[in-house]
């Protein structure tokens, strides 16, 4: 088997040639796990138990690449298709943050490349039957910003390791069809009498069946209107529901101490500062009616 050394050195050996054979091939592979090979050359290639299409017209422009924390970036541009990448698939963000990997591959010995980016999806533009997709290096990570921040609500995600609410406890979630949609576009839902209104606003809503399976969506408003229970979103999901799609409605939590309290019990994993002082505080001065006595501004 030919070590990635070996891989290396024998492909820079095929370079220092007056005549070479090489070709580009990238790996996308989604969040969802459903994966992608394309290469620029004229036939289709196939190395790590992966296949790169020919055909799916894909091209990629220079790649820049630097020393110290200054992120690589490069560009790919492709043709929509049935058969490489769908329109629909990128309007439904299920190509948003998709793993990249780019190999320089000499395609008459394919266990002769160098891997050259990896990294993952950034912007992605469509226009004319293609799309345009900038491509971040691994060290667009390190300019996320890290730690905790001082805010009155809780910095945490409602069911993750530092929240510690279990969502597959009772009552936390359900799963439900789509019953019909309202005038407006907005989901009815039958079978959540047991869930008071309100129950799911903040919340998660995946889709397990349809066209938009796998889709995640924020919970905007959830009531009940003339019998029914009425479920809106913040922002539409790219693909369309339909009736009889399952969905699964999360819990909704506004981050507040008092939610944490009495909605969830879990005070003593509450990550905010509900007593930290507010902005106009700065410009408050005393006044006889209140308390001057330097103690805490939160009682």
């Amino acid at each position: 088997m030919m070590t990635g050394v070996t891989a290396r050195q024998e492909l820079l050996d095929h370079l220092g040639q007056g005549v070479t054979t090489v070709c580009r091939a990238w790996r996308v592979t989604r969040k969802d796990g459903v994966a992608y090979g394309f290469t620029d050359h004229d036939r289709d290639l196939a190395f790590d138990g992966a296949v790169f299409k020919a055909s799916s017209g894909m091209t990629a422009r220079a790649l820049q690449q630097s020393t110290g924390l200054s992120v690589d970036n490069s560009e790919t541009v492709g043709a929509l298709s049935d058969a490489a990448v769908e329109e629909g698939d990128l309007a439904a963000g299920r190509f948003d943050g998709a793993e990249v990997r780019a190999w320089l591959v000499n395609w008459a010995d394919t266990g002769q490349r160098i891997e050259q980016f990896r990294g993952s999806f950034g912007e992605i533009s469509r226009a004319g039957g293609a799309f345009k997709a900038e491509l971040r290096g691994l060290t667009d990570q390190l300019n996320q910003p890290q730690g905790r921040i001082f805010q009155r609500n809780c910095s945490t995600i409602l069911g993750d390791a530092r929240c510690g609410v279990d969502l597959n406890v009772l009552g936390h979630a359900v799963e439900v069809a789509i019953s019909g949609f309202d005038a407006l576009g907005r989901m009815l839902l039958d079978g959540l009498e047991g869930f008071a209104p309100r129950w799911f606003e903040r919340g998660r809503l995946r889709v397990l069946t349809g066209a938009a399976a796998g889709l995640v969506g924020v919970i905007k408003l959830d009531r009940t209107a003339d019998g029914a229970r009425v479920i809106d979103l913040w922002h539409g999901l790219g693909a369309d529901l339909g009736v009889g799609d399952l969905l699964r409605l999360e819990v909704g939590c506004d981050r507040s101490a008092a939610t944490c309290k009495a909605k969830f019990g879990n005070f003593l994993n509450f990550r905010g500062f509900p007593h930290i002082p507010g902005e106009d505080w700065l410009a408050s001065y005393p006044v006889s009616t209140k308390p001057n006595d330097g103690g805490s501004l939160g009682r």
